[in-house]
């Protein structure tokens, strides 16, 4: 049965969070059978990666076959239903557009003999991970890549498990129109360990992004610091804050849009309307027959749903800053004026006409999104995930010596001699 909760019960804040911590478990076994993996790959490479391989996708592979041939991408392209092509080219388009648009730009200025600045540079190879176990998300090739071609950069090495040896057609045809050119055909901690340490085959790469299973997330926690990564993707989460304009049927599907994932998944309604969250609910029992993955979503729905009663759509903005969900739907008549009290959100959806759906393929922006209460210091994936920023310094005679005795007072004060001598130099050449 979905959990009930009023947002005026004295107890709330602690109940809400209760709920919210009973799903953040990455056990201690996941954990050591991971950094078992990891090991094992920085050891024996290609070897460890085909005997993971055999072992969890039941995957028979050479070092020579774990690279998909090009021509396989070009392939499955040219084979697709033309209503796929067009889907995915829309897809690609957009979140091309949206991307390019985050750029940012280099800046110098000089004051005083001074000039500073910042200079952008792209990441020089990036790993992709797309899932491929119970559900394949062709999706995801473009959500990763097309941000990191955007930033600039040059080589993507993309891993996708490939359960008893064959890689989705729908896969390998994002990968041709994101402009993917190297994928290989291994998932789980055994491709991350691949791209953090590199093998014979499969490079090093500079950063890891991309969402995964409970062993792709804690393997990509423990490579951090050897590689970059973009954040630990937990299940997915949905909160609709609806009000007493909201059609209870739609808030119900969008409720199921997330529920559908993974029985881990999460998905909140939030309103001040006790009719519509009555309502809502029998929707969502009616709805949730009608799907594919049925049995999944009733799952997640009773065992992580949550429905919270509250006095406004104010204080429905403030409940959902304490959860923090990495999808918000404002399901309420004046999404604009609500927004202004959101503070954390990994992405918010604005108005009736907006299903978190909508993101998930064809807006524009990732749909790589923090989970699990991150988005209070996280964001989504972008092609800052890609770019790193150097600091630019330069100083002329004038602005040395704008600086010089204060820099030298400093350095003695740290006990950093050196530091000092390094102006005292250059002071005594000026006399």
């Amino acid at each position: 049965m979905v959990m009930q909760l009023s947002g005026s019960d004295d107890q709330f804040e602690a109940k809400l969070a209760a709920k919210l911590a009973a799903k953040l478990e990455t056990g201690a076994e996941v954990n050591d059978a991971v950094a078992k993996i990891l090991a094992d790959v920085a050891q024996r490479g290609d070897a460890a990666v085909l005997d993971y391989t055999a072992r969890f996708d039941k995957a028979e592979h050479t070092a020579q076959t774990l690279r998909v041939p090009p021509e396989a991408m070009q392939h499955a392209w040219n084979n697709l239903p033309e209503k796929l092509k067009t889907a995915l080219e829309l897809a690609a388009k957009r979140i091309w557009d949206y991307h390019r648009r985050q750029v940012p730009k280099d800046e110098r200025y000089t004051e005083e003999g001074i000039t500073l600045g910042w200079r952008w540079t792209a990441i020089e190879t990036a790993g992709l991970y797309v899932p491929g176990g119970t559900a394949v998300y062709p999706s995801s090739v473009l959500m990763n890549a097309i941000p990191a071609l955007a930033a600039g950069v040059k080589r993507l090495v993309m891993c996708s498990p490939t359960p008893g040896g064959e890689m989705n057609p729908m896969v390998l045809a994002a990968a041709h129109v994101a402009g993917v050119k190297e994928i290989y055909q291994i998932g789980g901690a055994q491709a991350v360990a691949a791209m953090a340490f590199g093998t014979e085959t499969i490079p090093k790469v500079d950063v890891i992004v991309g969402p995964g299973n409970a062993y792709v997330a804690a393997a990509k926690r423990q490579v951090y610091g050897l590689v970059g990564i973009d954040s630990i993707a937990g299940p997915s989460e949905i909160l609709v804050i609806a009000d007493h304009t909201a059609n209870p049927r739609w808030v119900a599907a969008d409720l199921l849009s997330q529920a559908e994932h993974d029985p881990a998944s999460r998905s909140v309604l939030v309103t001040p309307d006790a009719g519509l969250a009555k309502e809502v609910m029998r929707q969502v029992d009616e709805l949730v027959e009608t799907l594919n993955r049925a049995d999944i979503a009733r799952e997640s729905w009773e065992k992580n749903g949550l429905v919270v009663q509250c006095r406004d759509v104010e204080d429905a903005a403030r409940i959902s800053n304490l959860v923090a969900p990495e999808h918000l739907e404002l399901f309420v008549q004046a999404p604009e004026k609500l927004v202004e009290h959101i503070t954390h959100a990994g992405a918010i959806f604005m108005g009736k006409w907006t299903p978190e759906a909508i993101g998930d393929y064809t807006a524009g922006p990732s749909h790589v999104l923090p989970t699990a209460g991150t988005p209070r210091f996280a964001s989504g994936l972008s092609v800052f995930d890609f770019l790193k920023r150097s600091s630019m310094i330069q100083c002329e005679e004038q602005g040395f010596a704008h600086l010089a005795e204060a820099t030298y007072h400093l350095a003695h004060a740290e006990g950093l001699g050196a530091h000092g001598l390094s102006v005292a130099v250059r002071l005594e050449e000026k006399g």
